[in-house]
């Protein structure tokens, strides 16, 4: 059918056009009468039909069975025994019952038959005597009318034709509206629109990250004057992907050019595309680009972008609808496709730019992939100082040793210390944030919180420092390790003890002569625990899975094995798999077991020797960890040259502060004259 015609009977005809002449394409013969055009809509029809339907269904329900004319008929089958027990009702202009199966000359079956005999409601009350007279039990129903009774029936009709018809004008009126459609609201994106006036973040709180924010810089330069770049024909890049590890600031980036440009900043997250609804998440984009294209120019900020650009077609699937790929087609569409959107330039983050579709991060797209890594000295430096501005600092703090100590940490971690070492400063009652508090923020930060309630048995204790011991012997005489930091047999976090080290220098790579030795450090502490209790303990849990994690990556990533030689074994991490991808035979996964229980057997050997030969040295740490519980680097070393540690101990420590509280003085209450320069009798001068 055709929808080119007009059938308004006021419209008047084209006098080029005769009956029989074709238009266009479309030839038509003589002109039949139109067609009777409804006056009502769809909708309506179906409420008048249906409301029929269910009155006439009614009105015949009500009627339903057998008519007896007269009274004396019916009470004869009462007489008779006829009538079934409990089924005779009293209403209001009729008395209903059912009469047994083959009795009262109705024909046998498996169901009741039913009876109704019309009586006069104003003698209703005469009726109900006769029936009593007669010993049968009557139900009687008064007070609903006919009416009443049809409304009961049809409200359920009424109330879901109501539903549909709200759902029906509502996907109607957002029709003409945008992309919603059916959807109504669903499929409106859930943006947030941020100015420069909105947001308080500026290029000036980001730092570590220069070489990212001279390539966003040129973006905002670009959006503020298009012409000095396209001077030379050049094309700003429509796309930009900051990738990053969790934590470096890509946000931040972001609301830092939110801070910086002078044009409309829409943020939104991956997750907020893809709802219950099938569909919501390309109509979520649409909306998105169609409002930015309204606003142009501007930004399009797309957080864990990772969330629906993941590589099509990996993973399990049961060949259905999948959301997911179809929101990832609508932003490519939307980015590259048959309109071009110059004035608009799309940045997202994420930290798993391998997952993404190839077809998301190819130029036109995501030009651009402006890596946001973990900051090195000179930025967790600078980042440190973003942070402590807010805080007050005492004069023995040193940023930069903060740095030095705290590698591999990100923006996000930097920012915790700051926080961490201000709070420990607050419940301890200082003026100041000392550098005590930036260390103990740092280790609880990396290792965790220390467990002071924590009740350790004697035994338990004792192994606890012999293996700590152990580490701390190996990573003192082995050159290739990291540097001794703290080592300590007071629980924190999920360690009963632990052996810190921290690294002299930013490691971006690693190497084979620092991976030996750091697998022969785990292996020390379960020697040596096994050598003093002549027990093994689930203690190091932690220890042999750090060195098969070690072993696996020397042996399936990097090469370090003379019998596997320069291959890599291990699968890729771009698709969705159930089943891990493997790309080798049966005889060299049997090679690469034996390979990596080879560099664990050598390490545990080369550890037990390292022990039994300092045995005397793992002694002496392991009773000074049990007297004094947490020892530095620099005890450790002055411990195996011999010398003796002269510092209190941790009951020392506390017994002087128990006394210390108990011979501080009350408050005076004597009045302020009688004070004199000299103390009272019995009141001891203040240290200060």
């Amino acid at each position: 059918m055709t929808q080119d015609q007009d059938h308004n009977p006021d419209k008047k005809p084209n006098p080029d056009q005769s009956p029989n002449k074709p238009s266009g394409s479309d030839q038509r013969g003589p002109q039949s009468p139109p067609p009777v055009k409804f006056t009502r809509g769809l909708l309506s029809w179906v409420i008048i039909i249906g409301a029929l339907i269910v009155l006439f269904l009614f009105l015949n329900g009500n009627r339903a069975g057998k008519e007896i004319p007269t009274w004396d008929e019916f009470t004869q089958f009462i007489a008779n025994g006829d009538i079934q027990d409990e089924t005779v009702t009293l209403k209001d202009d009729r008395v209903t019952a059912l009469i047994k199966p083959g009795e009262g000359g109705f024909q046998s079956g498996e169901n009741p038959t039913p009876i109704w005999v019309p009586i006069d409601s104003a003698n209703r009350e005469w009726y109900l005597k006769e029936l009593k007279v007669l010993n049968v039990k009557v139900i009687a129903k008064t007070g609903t009318s006919i009416w009443t009774q049809l409304f009961i029936s049809l409200a359920p009709l009424l109330l879901i034709v109501l539903i549909i018809w709200f759902f029906i004008a509502r996907s109607m009126r957002s029709a003409g509206a945008g992309p919603g459609g059916m959807l109504g609201s669903f499929g409106k994106s859930r943006h947030r629109i941020s100015s420069k006036d909105m947001v308080d973040v500026t290029f000036k709180d980001v730092a570590g990250v220069d070489e990212a924010k001279e390539e966003v810089t040129e973006i905002i330069e670009f959006l503020k004057d298009p012409r000095r770049f396209q001077r030379l024909g050049g094309r700003i890049p429509r796309g930009v992907l900051l990738v990053g590890p969790p934590g470096c600031g890509k946000t931040l980036l972001a609301k830092a050019i939110a801070g910086e440009a002078d044009v409309p900043f829409f943020s939104i997250s991956g997750s907020d595309f893809v709802e219950m609804f099938v569909g919501v998440g390309a109509s979520r984009v649409r909306d998105l680009f169609k409002q930015a294209k309204e606003n142009c120019p501007c930004i399009i900020f797309l957080d864990e972008i990772d969330a629906v650009g993941r590589r099509r077609g990996g993973g399990f699937t049961t060949g259905g609808h999948d959301e997911r790929e179809q929101t990832l087609n609508a932003i490519l569409v939307e980015m590259d496709g048959f309109e071009v959107n110059d004035q608009i330039i799309v940045i997202a983050a994420t930290n798993r730019s391998d997952v993404l579709d190839p077809a998301l991060t190819r130029p036109g797209r995501f030009d651009r992939q402006v890596q946001v890594p973990l900051p090195d000295l000179i930025g967790r430096k600078q980042i440190l100082e973003v942070h402590a501005q807010t805080i007050t600092l005492c004069s023995d703090v040193d940023l930069e040793r903060v740095a030095r100590g705290t590698p591999m940490f990100s923006g996000a971690d930097l920012a915790a210390v700051v926080n961490e070492a201000a709070i420990l400063a607050t419940m301890a009652n200082k003026d100041h944030v000392e550098m005590a508090d930036f260390e103990e923020a740092r280790d609880k930060i990396r290792f965790g919180r220390i467990r002071k309630s924590r009740k350790v048995e004697e035994q338990e204790r004792i192994a606890t420092a012999y293996h700590e011991a152990g580490h701390a012997v190996i990573q003192a005489l082995l050159e290739d390790t990291d540097p001794i930091h703290k080592v300590t047999i007071i629980p924190r976090g999920n360690y009963g003890g632990a052996t810190f080290s921290l690294p002299e220098k930013d490691r971006y790579g690693v190497g084979q002569k620092y991976l030996t030795a750091t697998m022969r450090t785990l292996c020390g502490g379960r020697i040596a625990e096994e050598r003093k209790t002549d027990d093994i303990s689930s203690g190091a849990a932690m220890d042999i899975q750090n060195a098969t994690q070690y072993a696996r990556h020397m042996i399936l990533d990097w090469g370090m094995s003379d019998k596997l030689g320069f291959v890599s074994y291990s699968g890729t991490d771009t698709e969705e798999r159930f089943i891990p991808e493997k790309d080798y035979s049966d005889e060299t996964a049997r090679i690469i077991d034996e390979e990596i229980k080879r560099l664990i057997d050598e390490a545990y050997v080369e550890a037990e020797q390292l022990i039994d030969t300092n045995w005397d040295k793992v002694t002496a740490i392991a009773e000074a960890l049990l007297k004094y519980e947490t020892l530095t680097g620099d005890d450790v070393h002055r411990i195996m040259r011999g010398e003796r540690l002269d510092k209190p101990t941790i009951s020392e420590l506390l017994s002087k502060e128990v006394s210390q509280a108990q011979t501080e003085p009350l408050p005076s209450t004597q009045p302020e004259e009688s004070v004199g320069d000299e103390p009272a009798d019995g009141i001891l001068p203040s240290p200060a």
